[in-house]
């Protein structure tokens, strides 16, 4: 019996060696690109780094937030012939930081790089900063656009300012002395990321690399090496107006999220911004066409709250942003808790006058309740992931 259970363990192990051996050796690297509408990058993005880096073993995890364009497919069929490709495709989320977060997550190899699918990081600059973490005792080698040798390339004097203004601000969460904390182009030790990630990253905004530092709970061991910033490959710039928002609200994130979370604060902030709006149209409908109040004070609550919904939608939830009739759907629902938040804060606000609390007492105890309420409700049915 002994023998019989000896010779069945023995095949078992020749048929796993043989089936290890039928299949090549993992990467020793992981570089993760997140895309949206980069569908005429990818394949220049694959032979590049395989140029860069042969003789190493590597994989490239394209991070595709379901772009129209058919990014993801365009991945696929390169990975139908190059192994070393890889696609993770999302559905129904969005943003930089957090596609890269999932590409890092789904790597298994002890070193994991981040680059953008427009080629404007300079993929040559790899295999030194792969050499550089293997012979030093480092967490992460950046690459610099701000330390000698290195350029931001053709920028005009309105980005470059931006981005130093950037780098400033950046320095109230930094944890290093770091000279280019909103590079987008870094290697770090998977170890080293999931001791961030485990620590706190928001995965807010654009600026991983940012988020990484300033989520470690410990200071990192880093180096940079520079480089130059090229222009874009091919296809246009996803950079808008709401990414200044996005680099704000993380940076709130790492100074008061383990208090206050930040898109409770972003919806506070649009709910300031609708008392502004509701005062102004009903200064407009009241004092300049000389209609009654109730009828200015309705139109004025519907226009606030419409605005209250659209700027939430857009900045807010941005990464569960509502689109085609699920906006109508979306702004019935949000009505809805908002009307329900106000009845609310009016009867709390009136519970606590009529005890005799301070009016103003009275007054702000309404309004937490109210935008509490309206928080939570709206987050769950108009921004759920369900809906987005």
């Amino acid at each position: 019996m002994t023998n019989l259970t000896s010779d069945k363990r023995l095949v078992a192990g020749n048929q796993t060696s043989t089936l290890v051996a039928a299949f090549p050796l993992p990467p020793d690297l992981s570089i993760v690109v997140p895309t949206f509408t980069e569908a005429e990058n990818v394949t220049e993005v694959v032979r590049r780094v395989s140029l860069a880096l042969e003789g190493i073993r590597w994989e490239v995890i394209f991070v595709d937030d379901d772009s129209p364009d058919g990014t993801s497919n365009r991945v696929r069929e390169i990975a139908r012939q190059d192994p070393r490709v890889r696609c993770v495709q999302r559905i129904g989320r969005r943003g930089l930081s957090s596609a890269c977060l999932e590409g890092m997550l789904a790597s298994s190899a002890p070193f994991v790089a981040v680059m953008d699918a427009d080629l404007q990081h300079d993929e040559r600059l790899l295999r030194l900063m792969f050499e550089t973490m293997k012979n030093e005792d480092l967490d992460i080698v950046v690459g610099s656009r701000y330390i000698e040798g290195g350029s931001i390339g053709d920028w005009d004097d309105s980005r470059a300012f931006v981005s130093r203004f950037a780098t400033k601000l950046s320095r109230l969460v930094l944890k290093a002395n770091l000279q280019d904390p909103m590079s987008g182009f870094f290697m770090i030790t998977h170890s080293a990321m999931l001791e961030c990630v485990k620590n706190g990253v928001s995965g807010i905004g654009f600026k991983i690399l940012l988020d990484l530092f300033a989520s470690a709970p410990k200071a990192l061991r880093y180096k940079e090496l520079p480089y130059e910033f090229r222009p874009r490959f091919a296809g246009a710039s996803k950079l808008d107006a709401t990414v200044a928002w996005e680099f704000f609200m993380m940076l709130l994130d790492k100074i008061l999220g383990r208090v206050v979370p930040v898109r409770f604060i972003a919806f506070s902030l649009v709910g300031g911004f609708g008392i502004f709006v509701h005062l102004a149209v009903l200064t407009i409908l009241f004092r300049g066409y000389v209609i009654t109040f109730v009828v200015a004070q309705a139109v004025a609550a519907l226009v606030a709250m419409t605005s209250n919904f659209a700027l939430n939608n857009l900045l807010t939830y941005r990464d569960r942003r509502l689109r085609g009739w699920k906006v109508l759907r979306g702004w019935l629902s949000f009505a809805a808790a908002s009307s329900v938040g106000a009845l609310a804060n009016v009867g709390i606000a009136n519970y606590l006058f009529e005890r005799e609390q301070f009016w103003l007492v009275s007054a702000i105890a309404g309004i937490l309740v109210g935008a509490v309420w309206n928080y939570a409700v709206t987050a769950m049915y108009t921004w759920g992931s369900r809906n987005a």
